[in-house]
């Protein structure tokens, strides 16, 4: 019997969707020219790429000649922080940021820190992962240039009050950046409304293609060019187009904005029907996150007395794809900077898992999921010493 595949890691990446894949082809083989050029062939590329940031921009309501093409949701992080740092050196050197911000936001401000002398300070959060409007307003210096508060989380899924966070900033005159690589596509965004500055975002994780991001960067917002060399993207970031995959990202979007409604209300009742599941009959079980401000298809779990590694192995053993956290720190033993952060004990944070929801998860899924994990933990709980001391001690 062929062993199941079933894909629970959407927040870590999706599949390209057909539609997609199909807009992106003749972008690889008949309309292959280069985007600069003057000829037909780059006349056509150019008439593509446009078309994908008026894509991208609707999808955000930001303008077209606000959307910026990058590799992804990473440089797009960096080229926000670095960018303004260097051109707002004159006004000040502090960053205010977040404990729980993805690695692209927190190694970014580390650099700048040590080798730069920018001053950052790294804001605690709540039990729900939320940064206190309070403590930011506190942390705010006269020498405060950039705002950097993602938008919501990759693990644990909450959403952050981006709307009181940008009147804050504009409040004081100082640039908001948010990191919404995770929210872009999957919950709508209005960058007028919500005052943002400069915004990372990235396609992979809307059913685009990998290795292409955005950052909208609104109109009069002074920043430093990221890379020099030719004119594209109006000679802030050189170097020859993408635009398949462009293309691909301009799609995705399209798709995502007009789809946006039964996007979120399938996967929040997918998500619903995980939750209750779960804890209905696995004991000493925790939903790490806020429940009512949460990306909808983000559910984390904590399981006491066991690791999160352990779960992955056996849920792998059955085909079943999932994570413990961050797809970029996968390789790390250390327990969640995330987990941590919202107040959670070495050995609870040591014991999550993501599993995370897309537009092909179906309710056979989360039944096989609900099916197959109670059996799991129990497993591994049997061979742990801590759950066997907890029980002789109840």
């Amino acid at each position: 019997m062929e062993k199941r595949r079933l894909y629970m890691d959407y927040s870590a990446t999706t599949p390209v969707k057909k539609e997609v894949l199909d807009e992106m082809m003749p972008y690889l083989t008949d309309y292959f020219g280069n985007a600069s050029s003057f000829h037909l062939f780059g006349r056509e590329a150019k008439s593509a790429l446009d078309k994908a940031r008026e894509q991208v921009a609707n999808l955000v309501n930001s303008k077209t000649n606000e959307i910026y093409f990058t590799a992804g949701g990473t440089e797009s992080d960096n080229w926000a922080l670095e960018g303004v740092a260097y051109a707002h050196r004159e006004k000040g050197n502090h960053i205010i940021t977040s404990k729980i911000e993805h690695h692209g936001i927190l190694h970014t401000c580390e650099y700048l820190e040590k080798h730069h002398g920018f001053e950052v300070t790294y804001l605690d959060v709540d039990s729900e992962g939320k940064v206190r409007i309070e403590d930011l307003e506190a942390a705010i210096k006269d020498t405060t240039i950039l705002i950097s508060i993602m938008f919501a989380n990759n693990e644990i899924g909450t959403i952050q009050p981006i709307k009181e966070i940008g009147e804050i900033a504009k409040k004081h005159k100082i640039l908001f950046h948010t990191d919404a690589v995770q929210a872009a596509g999957n919950i709508p965004i209005d960058v007028k409304e919500l005052n943002i500055d400069l915004m990372s975002m990235s396609s992979h994780k809307i059913y685009g293609p990998k290795g292409i991001g955005a950052l909208y960067i609104k109109t009069g917002t002074k920043l430093h060019t990221f890379v020099h060399g030719g004119a594209q993207e109006k000679r802030r970031r050189a170097g020859t187009e993408n635009i398949p995959s462009i293309v691909g990202y301009g799609k995705a979007a399209e798709i995502a904005k007009a789809n946006m409604q039964n996007h979120i209300e399938t996967l929040t009742n997918l998500r619903a029907k995980l939750i209750d599941g779960i804890l209905a009959k696995i004991p000493y079980t925790r939903v790490n996150g806020s429940m009512e401000d949460r990306l909808p298809g983000n559910v984390n779990f904590s399981f006491e007395f066991i690791e999160g590694e352990g779960i992955l192995l056996m849920l792998d053993m059955l085909g079943i794809a999932a994570s413990s956290g961050s797809a970029c720190t996968s390789g790390s033993l250390d327990p969640s900077h995330v987990l941590m952060a919202i107040g959670l004990p070495h050995e609870i944070a040591h014991g999550s898992l993501r599993l995370s929801i897309g537009d092909f998860t179906t309710v056979d899924d989360i039944d096989y999921i609900i099916g197959q994990l109670p059996a799991i933990i129990e497993r591994l709980r049997s061979m742990s010493p801590l759950y066997d001391a907890a029980m002789k001690n109840k």
